[in-house]
């Protein structure tokens, strides 16, 4: 039996009768299964947080296009921002009425936006696509690692057998809650370790004494023994940074009581302290749940129900407190936070709520950001159906290479290593880094499309211009999947390409050019 299949096998069993080991309360742990479930501070002490939105957020009424908002009023009437309450962070586009705090934080310059972040060809499955976001695989491939956790694997090679050491006695990672993530799954062991908070640790590993190792199943449950006692090491220096700083001191944070809950709240007041009391821990994930707003309400356990504006809400209060905590702690220049949900919704609404969707949006907080937004918005057609996705800007890949190179310093040659793909990773987002085309430059003129006829019977001519480098042009269907590349590579300046309708069925599409740093322009093509 392989070390994986033994864990696998020992995980469901303990999951049935939970242990103790020195006062921590233990939680089956295994190498999880991917379908169940910048500038002046050192590399080596940056940090990321990764919030995760489960259930498919609904970013179109997170971050508004108010320059599209009859369009976006008649798809979604029933459950549309009322457009005299919508908080404007331009003059094309809003964010949730809820959403102060993130508004605060972007005139700040602390928040950036990323349009329609997603993949070529979704999947509305909620593991499926977690999967795959986790994963960083395609939509038809599967991975049994994590991105992550290939990361924590290049950078700490050896894991867990060599580990705590001298030069790493803390987690490589740690998730908030009872279920570690398969983001962080490793090619030998999952390189997270869970807990509820510094004093409630949870570990992977059974307790039971071993006193004979001659059998296969001996040696294997040597081996687990021998990672019990690593975890419990690393339970040490969580403690001590804990009691280094005792308490927030952040007055932001909202109460959090029954019938007021803010669950991310709870979980980033303790990731606050750990940074601050000194872990080297590189990642932490969170979560808040949630999302899946088929109906205007949604469950989120212990018999409250919420609306899609409260979970923004949270969002919002929790993300402003904990960056207002950061700051008092003296830890804000080395954290930089992410979000993101395994899917968007359908741009329009099933009556009473949205049903599962293609991309949606992103945002990246912090100090290190590169403030504003990185994309346009969606366009949302005149005449709706229930089959209309948001289609893809940027590929979530592209931002975790963008990350790993930016923020945590991993060399571009060694960037399909972790990955598993090569996609750009020159995303634009984190400043003091250097990018062959300037975001902050950049305007609708920098890069024009039109295309005669249009509606096309035939063949149309595509008219094409741009004062910056054009990394490739595609084509996508109304439910945001990727039918074909029309063109790749194109200089700047003039030009003009023959677009034929080959093997494409009547109806509407939209054709898709983005620059080399991510920039892109849509328009709607329509084909008789």
């Amino acid at each position: 039996m392989k070390r994986r299949s033994f864990l696998q096998t020992i995980a469901s069993v303990s999951a049935i009768s939970p242990l103790i080991i020195n006062g921590f309360n233990v939680k089956a742990f295994e190498p999880t299964n991917l379908f169940t479930l910048a500038g002046a501070i050192d590399c080596d002490d940056r940090v990321l947080v990764l919030i995760q939105l489960n259930g498919g957020n609904d970013g179109l009424n997170t971050i508004i296009p108010v320059d599209q908002y009859s369009q976006y009023y008649a798809a979604r009437t029933s459950i549309a921002v009322p457009e005299n309450t919508i908080i404007k962070l331009s003059d094309t586009t809003g964010i949730n009425p809820e959403m102060t705090g993130m508004k605060s934080l972007f005139d700040q310059g602390k928040l950036k936006v990323l349009h329609s972040v997603g993949y070529p060809t979704p999947n509305y499955s909620h593991f499926r696509s977690t999967d795959i976001w986790l994963s960083g695989s395609d939509t038809e491939e599967y991975f049994n690692t994590g991105v992550m956790g290939r990361y924590l694997d290049y950078r700490f090679p050896g894991y867990p057998s060599t580990y705590p050491n001298a030069s790493m006695s803390d987690p490589l990672a740690i998730q908030i809650g009872s279920v570690l993530s398969t983001g962080f799954e490793g090619p030998h062991a999952n390189m997270a370790m869970a807990f509820t908070d510094p004093t409630s640790f949870y570990n992977i590993v059974n307790e039971k004494d071993i006193t004979d190792t001659s059998s296969r199943s001996g040696l294997e449950l040597a081996y687990i023994r021998k990672v019990g006692e690593q975890l419990n090491n690393f339970a040490k220096p969580v403690k001590n940074a804990a009691l280094k700083v005792p308490k927030n001191v952040s007055s932001l944070y909202p109460a959090h009581t029954f019938n007021t809950p803010n669950p991310l709240s709870e979980q980033l007041k303790i990731v606050a302290r750990l940074i601050a009391g000194g872990l080297k821990t590189k990642i932490y994930m969170v979560n808040l749940s949630g999302f899946d707003t088929h109906s205007s309400t949604t469950n989120v356990g212990f018999g409250v129900n919420v609306n899609h504006a409260n979970l923004l809400k949270q969002l919002s209060t929790a993300i402003t407190a904990f960056m207002d905590d950061c700051k008092l702690l003296g830890i804000q220049d080395k954290v930089l936070g992410m979000t993101f949900s395994e899917f968007g919704r359908r741009i329009k609404s099933n009556g009473t709520g949205t049903d599962h969707g293609a991309a949606g949006p992103v945002f990246l907080f912090g100090n290190s950001v590169i403030p504003g937004f990185l994309g346009t918005n969606p366009i949302i057609p005149d005449n709706v159906s229930s089959e209309d996705n948001i289609p893809m800007q940027t590929d979530f890949r592209s931002l975790y290479s963008s990350l790993l190179t930016q923020w945590f310093c991993v060399p571009q040659k060694d960037i399909p290593t972790v990955t598993l793909h090569n996609y750009a990773n020159n995303l634009p987002i984190l400043q003091g880094i250097s990018n062959s085309v300037k975001h902050e430059s950049l305007n609708p003129l920098s890069l024009q499309l039109s295309l005669f006829p249009n509606p096309i019977l035939h063949q149309s001519q595509l008219q094409i211009q741009t004062v910056y480098p054009i990394a490739d042009i595609v084509l996508y269907d109304r439910t945001g999947k990727l039918m074909s590349t029309i063109s790749g590579y194109i200089p700047e300046g003039n030009h003009t390409l023959l677009f034929e309708r080959v093997g494409l069925s009547a109806g509407q599409y939209y054709l898709q050019a983005r620059l080399i740093n991510g920039y892109t322009q849509s328009i709607i093509v329509n084909i008789q």
